[in-house]
Formats: structure tokens, C-alpha cells, sequence
């Protein structure tokens, strides 16, 4: 079994705009498939995947109502888990968060950068605490951003002072933090926390890769992909130079997952 931790998709009235004006503030990034939920299905048949996990952000609070019942709609706790999300400021987050736990969401995506916070505030505490207390899963964008400049709102150090607030399930994206291998080991490698390896292919130099696998463990990576931008061929070729146990490739593919979703 496979499963892709870390997708994204939008609805068909939106993803023919999203897509090329995401790709061209990244920097010109090809996207692997056309944004929609029947192209990330069609990616996900190619390359046998059989679960994703969709992440959905709310970039501001008008936004999180919408967001929310998209991902209620394309979630089917079958082949697609979608996640909610909250924008951190806006005056009803907590109460959306009630909200995304009643639809049967199993998650949230924060994007420190697209949502204009840093993980270490403070102010966005109430909202982890709230997180926990619904006991979601967290997914946050860690490392640096192709769209934006620094300094980031999800760097290591500053996923690890928001991980303190939480009592329920964190993952940092892009091995722990894109860019930031050394504060990731430093920080983040050992902790309570799990990395997806999304977005991998061709940014993560291999010495890191192995050492943080060496120091955190298979049993707290998760496979993912950063669907429509990277495509799971890409992160598998990652993984198969890595010299994985068949026990510890099961484990980051499917096996850690599993239990995180409950299936």
C-alpha cells in the first residue's frame, strides 16, 4: 500500500486560475498534474497510489467556510482523506475548528507563510490548544517557501516552541523543514513530531535525508508527494537511495499513515 500524506487539489471552478498563478509565484514550478480532484486521482492510479491526503489552507478568514466544505465534499475516509483549515487571526477560528471535527475531517493544514503568522506566536496558541483538545491531526508547512521571502513563519525552531501546545498529532512537512536540514536535526529530530518527505525530490540533498532518518527513526516519516507539484515517482526515486529496510520503506509508505488516519 501507498499513501501520500501531503497533496493538494482545488475545486474545478478554480484550480484552471490557481494552478498557473501558484506555479509562477513559486518560480515557474511544472506542475504534475492539472489541480483537480479527478487529475490528482488519475496521478494517483498512475503511480499506484492508493490513499492522499489532501491539505487545504485558508489564507484569510473569509476564506476558511469554503475551504472547509470542499474538503468535507471530496473526503471519503476511502482513497481521499482531506483536512480542513483555519486561519489563525480570524475571530471564529476556534469555533471552525469545532466545525471541521463535526464534518468528519481527521485534520488541519497552517501554512505560516500563506497565512501570515509565525508557529512561535503566542497569539495562535488558543488554536493548537483547541486543536489538541479535538484531538486533529496538524500538518504544518515547514522550511522555506518558494513564494515568498524571508524570514518564514515555519522554521524549525519556531515548529518546535509551537509543539510545546500540542497533545495530539504534528507533522512537519518537507522533511521537517525545506531548507533547513541542520535545524531540523538540532530542533525537530527526536521530538514528538513526524516529517512527510513531500517536495524531496531534487531539494533534499541525500546526506540529510539519511541522517534524519539515522536520528528520528522510519517510524515517525511519512510518505508524501507536494501533488501537483512533485509527483510520486519523484519522491520514491528519493527513497530507493536511501537503502531502506523492506520494514522501514512500509513503515514511511503506508504503516505510519495507517495508524495516524485510524485505518
Amino acid at each position: 500500500m501507498l499513501i501520500d500524506f501531503h497533496t493538494h487539489c482545488f475545486p474545478d471552478s478554480i484550480a484552471e486560475k490557481a494552478i498557473p498563478k501558484l506555479s509562477f509565484a513559486s518560480g515557474g514550478l511544472l506542475p504534475q498534474t492539472d489541480g483537480t480532484v479527478s487529475g490528482l486521482k488519475k496521478s494517483m492510479k498512475k503511480h499506484g497510489v492508493d490513499i492522499s491526503v489532501v491539505l487545504n489552507i485558508a489564507t484569510n478568514a473569509s476564506q476558511q467556510k469554503n475551504v472547509n466544505n470542499f474538503a468535507a465534499e471530496i473526503n471519503n475516509n476511502s482513497d481521499i482523506f482531506a483536512f480542513g483549515s483555519v486561519f489563525p487571526f480570524a475571530e471564529d477560528a476556534l469555533e471552525e475548528l469545532d466545525r471541521i471535527k463535526a464534518l468528519g475531517l481527521r485534520g488541519v493544514k497552517l501554512h505560516p507563510d500563506y497565512q501570515g503568522f509565525n508557529a512561535d506566536d503566542p497569539r495562535v496558541f488558543p488554536v493548537y490548544q483547541k486543536i489538541s483538545a479535538l484531538g486533529l491531526i496538524t500538518v504544518f508547512h515547514a522550511g522555506y517557501d518558494y513564494g515568498f521571502p524571508p524570514p518564514y513563519g515555519g522554521t524549525p525552531e519556531k515548529v518546535a516552541v509551537a509543539l510545546r501546545q500540542f497533545s495530539s498529532p504534528v507533522i512537519a512537512a518537507h522533511w521537517g523543514g525545506i531548507g533547513c536540514c541542520e535545524g531540523v536535526l538540532s530542533k525537530l529530530c527526536g521530538e514528538n513530531i513526524y516529517f512527510d518527505i513531500s517536495f524531496g525530490y531534487g531539494a533534499m540533498p541525500k546526506y540529510y535525508a539519511e541522517k534524519i532518518l539515522e536520528v528520528h527513526g522510519a517510524k515517525r516519516i511519512l510518505f508524501g508527494t507536494d501533488t501537483p507539484w512533485h509527483s510520486p515517482e519523484m519522491e520514491l526515486r528519493v527513497l530507493d537511495t536511501l537503502g531502506l529496510s523492506d520494514s522501514d520503506a512500509e513503515k514511511i509508505k503506508s504503516e505510519n499513515a495507517r495508524k495516524l488516519l485510524g485505518i
